[in-house]
């Protein structure tokens, strides 16, 4: 019976143990995250830093698909007036694979474009974590999809010299 206790506590702590350190890893990433946001919100460099060197980043235009270094290039005006972009996470949820070594997680962001979706996926490394990947949308509600889309379809039936 001491056993069968000592046992049960074991795994309780064990249980417990876990918990802790899957709380720890939300809050790390979630920091992380917020940190990077705030970092374009900067205009700092050190935003690009914690993107991953063949890390790709989607944007909300059809256009906007760069790894790192054509990111960087393109956001280069934005970063040259001392704040890009804002992003504030409204809420985030993380997940990870058994070795974590591969965080994704999707975030509902207020933006000066209004609210915003992204998912991402970031990799732990040696020297931290890195953005592997990252998807930004703009959140329409469902009640405008027609209107949008209607809008979109015009927009992509102009001439090219038009757009």
């Amino acid at each position: 019976m001491k056993r069968f206790l000592l046992a049960c506590c074991l795994s309780a702590a064990c249980f417990t143990a876990a918990a802790q350190t899957d709380a720890e890893l939300k809050q790390q990433v979630g920091a992380f995250i917020d940190q990077w946001h705030d970092d374009a919100a900067h205009a700092r460099p050190a935003y690009f830093d914690k993107i991953a060197p063949d890390g790709v980043y989607i944007g909300t235009d059809k256009t906007e698909l760069w790894h790192r270094e054509e990111f960087r290039a393109w956001a280069k005006p934005y970063f040259a007036r001392g704040s890009a972009w804002s992003f504030k996470a409204v809420k985030r949820n993380v997940y990870w694979a058994p070795d974590r070594s591969v965080i994704w997680f999707d975030e509902l962001l207020d933006t000066q474009m209004g609210p915003c979706q992204a998912s991402g996926v970031i990799r732990r490394t040696a020297k931290g974590f890195q953005i592997e990947h990252y998807q930004l949308s703009m959140a329409v509600p469902n009640e405008l999809g027609k209107q949008v889309t209607s809008l979109i379809q015009a927009h992509e039936a102009k001439p090219a010299a038009t757009k």
